[in-house]
């Protein structure tokens, strides 16, 4: 029977070949994939994984449809398989659900239907919400049974970062050519990553784990040696990628790490907060007649460009974000339980925009993006419970991560889980400035992460990591 298509399929090529026809060369391929996604789950994820950072993202902008390519169309096709799987078997591990992470998980999703439901807009709503699944349940839901196969974790980081080098080298020759100008570097990396701070975003991501690579006794020296060189690639490429909140938020990592390793008590850390607080609310008069003063603005300059992020007189990019955030507070109380609809906030925010807030990048039309947070956008989107969720995610993710490393007795599970979670906690302090969870490029890790804590956390705690563990192909 193999032979009998195979001679049909030759027979058929050749007359489509002869009549000019070439897109019968892409069968085999297509057919190839067909196969690996009822075999082989496991493998097209790892493939998603790797194109990620190459992917393009293609945008009409008369429909407003905008899809990444490739990675979207595989995440739906995984998405399709999953389901069908669960029809048919109606088998998922019950430990993975009783998790507090994937409760919170699974709330914020329910969430998300019933905010779809009561939306301004429908339609856009739920093409938000079916995004979101086409993320979560690949690389949260089917992440963990990815990653019981212990080498995957690491594998996962490696996967990402390889052909991220391949769009650093891009990115600094493009650069490079405009003489490393601060204007340049917020667009040099398209048409891989929309801007820069998508970008930088990334590279403090994963620098936290190529660290822990390179400290881990366990590994050899030039696994070592690999992962000191690329993460010595990281720090130039986040440099000159001139983000301001990718740079906070791994100084923010850095701060966190030493909190863990010195031991610091939780009260300690909360008197500090609280103090830092106090002293702001009884001073904050003062402190914004100071930041007020400051006129500097974003430069190639390092310590210029640094000076700027206190700037909120004169900076547009500084500016711009205030008005964002003020106008979906506005947007909030307007609606502060259902909100008005998962990712709406671009189509309503321009009329609750203040005049003596608008800046020269501001726009009435919806089309600059976001609210430029992971918590107040959801909090004009979906209300008072949506941005609660994400919050409650976000703790319970530090939570469970510091007890894996706490608790495990395994040095490497202990590296490991340290490594992910401060990698985590830039992208955490990077969500107060910014958003990208709609995006491939940042989903795929996040929620990738995430579950690599839960697996640590499910099935890893108290044991030692096996190199291939017998039945866990997904």
């Amino acid at each position: 029977m193999v032979y009998v298509f195979s001679i049909l399929f030759i027979i058929l090529n050749t007359i489509l070949l002869t009549k000019e026809i070439y897109w019968s060369l892409i069968i085999p391929a297509v057919l190839f994939f067909f196969v690996l996604y009822f075999i082989s789950l496991d493998k097209i994820l790892l493939l998603i994984v790797f194109l990620t950072p190459i992917a393009v993202n293609i945008r009409s902008f008369d429909t407003g449809f905008g899809i990444s390519l490739p990675t979207e169309p595989l995440l739906a096709g995984v998405v399709l398989i999953f389901i069908i799987r669960l029809f048919y078997t109606s088998t998922y591990d019950i430990k993975i659900l009783k998790h507090p992470i994937s409760i919170i998980i699974l709330l914020s999703l329910f969430w998300m239907f019933f905010t779809s439901l009561t939306s301004e807009l429908p339609l856009v709503s739920f093409k938000y919400l079916i995004a979101r699944l086409w993320f979560v349940i690949p690389f949260y839901f089917l992440g963990i049974y990815l990653f019981k196969d212990y080498k995957n974790i690491k594998l996962f980081s490696w996967l990402y970062v390889i052909p991220l080098l391949g769009v650093i080298f891009y990115t600094i020759y493009n650069h490079a050519l405009r003489g490393f100008s601060e204007e340049a570097g917020h667009w040099v990396m398209n048409p891989f990553y929309n801007d820069h701070t998508a970008y930088g975003t990334i590279l403090a991501f994963f620098i936290p784990i190529f660290i822990g690579f390179s400290f881990n006794k366990n590994y050899s020296r030039t696994y070592k040696l690999f992962a000191i060189i690329i993460t010595g690639i990281l720090f130039i490429a986040l440099f000159f990628s001139y983000s301001r909140a990718a740079w906070i938020s791994l100084v923010v990592s850095f701060a966190v790490f030493l909190i863990i390793i010195l031991k610091i008590k939780f009260r300690w850390i909360l008197l500090s907060i609280a103090l830092v607080i106090g002293l702001f609310l009884s001073f904050q008069n003062q402190i914004i007649d100071s930041l007020e003063r400051n006129k500097q603005d974003s430069s190639a300059n390092f310590i210029e460009h640094i000076q700027s992020i206190s700037n909120i007189s004169s900076d547009a990019s500084n500016l711009e974000r205030i008005n964002r955030w003020q106008s979906a507070i506005r947007m909030f109380n307007e609606k502060p339980f259902w909100g008005w609809g998962p990712g709406t906030y671009q189509f309503f925010y321009a009329s609750f925009q203040s005049s003596k807030e608008k800046t020269i990048i501001s726009t009435n039309a919806g089309d600059k993006g976001n609210a430029h947070s992971e918590y107040i956008g959801p909090l004009a989107e979906m209300g008072v419970v949506g941005s609660l969720l994400v919050i409650l995610l976000v703790i319970f993710s530090i939570r469970t991560g510091l007890r894996v490393y706490r608790k495990s007795e395994n040095k490497e599970i202990k590296l490991i889980s340290l490594a992910t979670v401060l990698g985590l906690i830039t992208y955490f302090v990077h969500g107060l400035l910014n958003n990208f969870l709609d995006t491939d490029k940042a989903s795929v890790p996040f929620w990738g992460f995430i579950a690599i804590i839960v697996t640590l956390d499910i099935y890893y705690l108290n044991k030692k990591p096996e190199v291939d563990t017998p039945g866990n192909k997904i």
